[in-house]
């Protein structure tokens, strides 16, 4: 393995262990093998206090190692959509308190489809008393964004898809101005195209998103070049000429972005294609135009996808599992193009396909495509190195942190810290954000639920709710 380039860190899988290439994959190592003490005080801790944990797949490796080793069945690594479904299940199952470890619109969430399934009395808490904020969440909570909604109604016979990674707030305030159904990176395609094969006269407005916006964009042209029978294979209800209005009719916000996602550009891509040219392509659908390109190329050849967190975790998986069972094994790499946080997840399920296939040879390989030099000494014995990057370098296209800072403000430490506080003063602080607001006489968080709950109702059935299209098409359609 040497003897091959590493321009980018790396981490090698076995069925036995890890083996780190790069300062910074090597301080990814360190936490996949949690301490047995810790295990037991936070299992014990979560008995007690009848608790659940709901995590981000981005937390930091040293609490997700052991978030995905406690044995507590109501803790839970996931997407910021299944957080919100597994935290209404552990309450169906009687836990009485939900701790969500992720930024603030992802409590928000779950407090808000608690409450819309009943379970009101459950608490919900974060593990920090101080905002932990998301760059793209609150790009949607300017007055850019505001106008761009008040552009979306004066247009009328509108429709706005908004990134479920939005807070509570923008939810309401947009489905007052605007019919609005939240989406995730997993189904805003077909949410997309179903609301055109609803409403062929639809004007659709999507966002905060920049570049998911804009990588739809793409896609959905890409996709109106196709035959005619592969069209219908896509969606059913959908012609060639039917996608190509969509795309005329598909509006994306211009001034959101992830500021982690941010840094997939280029220079990196341009690394990726010389460096690592057999290697499976695995991209968010909010990476930079180029990353999304070469995603998307990779996914229609066969080795590769751009999707969701869970869409890249379950084709890692996929993918690993063909190797075992081919007779040509081809110890696959995968160069991850998403946040570093989700190795975790990535290695817990590829080390339990290889330990179940008994094969000391075999292998998978996820590259960092991060400058290997992305890494912080902090001076401490016990901790030397943790990711991100110096001072106010930031992250950059020529490689940075890939991780975010205020994920990362979720610790192992700041979990313990808040399940063994007792009573509810010294839990205030730690709730998700209260609303007082009214809108047209509802209270801001039902207003801002239903969105989420127009999603759902999609999901459910396969169709956009008649309730949010009747009130699309009541909006007079305006040149």
């Amino acid at each position: 393995m040497d003897a091959l380039p590493r321009p980018f860190p790396s981490l090698l899988i076995r069925a036995d262990g890890l083996e780190g290439h790069g300062s910074f994959a090597e301080n990814q190592q360190r936490y996949f093998d949690p301490d047995s003490a810790t295990l037991a005080e936070l299992d014990e801790l979560l008995k007690r206090r009848n608790a659940g944990i709901v995590a981000h797949f981005y937390m930091d490796a040293e609490l997700q190692g052991v978030l995905c080793h406690a044995t507590s069945p109501h803790v839970h690594i996931s997407d910021s959509l299944q957080m919100s479904d597994r935290a209404v299940a552990m309450a169906d199952a009687g836990i009485g308190t939900i701790v969500v470890l992720g930024v603030d619109f992802m409590a928000e969430n779950v407090r808000a489809m608690l409450d819309a399934s009943g379970h009101s009395r459950v608490a919900v808490y974060r593990v920090a008393a101080t905002p932990i904020g998301c760059s793209l969440a609150e790009s949607a909570e300017g007055p850019a964004y505001r106008a761009y909604l008040e552009k979306a109604a004066s247009r009328g016979h509108a429709l706005h898809v908004v990134y479920i990674n939005t807070s509570l707030q923008t939810k309401a305030w947009a489905h007052q101005v605007v019919p609005t159904i939240t989406c995730t990176s997993s189904n805003v395609v077909g949410t997309v195209l179903s609301a055109f094969a609803h409403d062929p006269e639809l004007e659709l407005w999507f966002g905060p998103d920049t570049y998911m916006g804009r990588n739809l964009h793409t896609l959905f042209g890409r996709v109106s070049a196709m035959s005619e029978a592969r069209v219908a294979e896509i969606h059913g209800a959908h012609t060639p000429e039917s996608v190509a209005r969509l795309v005329r009719h598909f509006h994306y916000f211009e001034q959101g972005t992830c500021i982690v996602h941010e840094m997939f550009g280029a220079r990196v891509v341009d690394r990726v294609k010389s460096d690592y040219s057999d290697a499976h392509v695995v991209a968010h659908l909010e990476v930079p135009g180029e990353m999304f390109a070469l995603g998307l190329e990779a996914q229609l050849a066969g080795r590769g996808v751009v999707g969701s967190t869970s869409d890249i975790l379950g084709y890692i998986g996929k993918e690993v599992a063909r190797s075992l069972r081919s007779s040509e094994r081809s110890n696959p790499t995968f160069v991850l193009g998403t946040e570093s946080g989700m190795i975790t997840s990535i290695v817990e399920a590829v080390r339990a396909l290889l330990r179940r296939a008994d094969d000391p040879d075999a292998t998978a390989e996820i590259v960092f495509p991060v400058s290997d030099d992305a890494i912080v000494p902090t001076g401490d014995p016990g901790l030397p190195l943790v990711p991100g990057v110096a001072q106010t370098e930031g992250c950059s296209v020529s490689g940075g942190c890939a991780t975010c800072p205020y994920m990362k403000m979720n610790s192992l430490d700041a979990l313990i810290d808040l399940l063994r506080r007792e009573g509810v003063a010294q839990l205030d602080a730690f709730r998700p954000r209260q609303y007082s607001e009214r809108i047209a006489g509802r209270s801001l968080a039902e207003v801002g639920s239903q969105p989420i709950l127009h999603m759902r109702a999609f999901q459910d059935s396969g169709r956009l709710p008649e309730a949010l299209m009747c009130r699309v098409a009541s909006l007079p359609k305006r040149d």
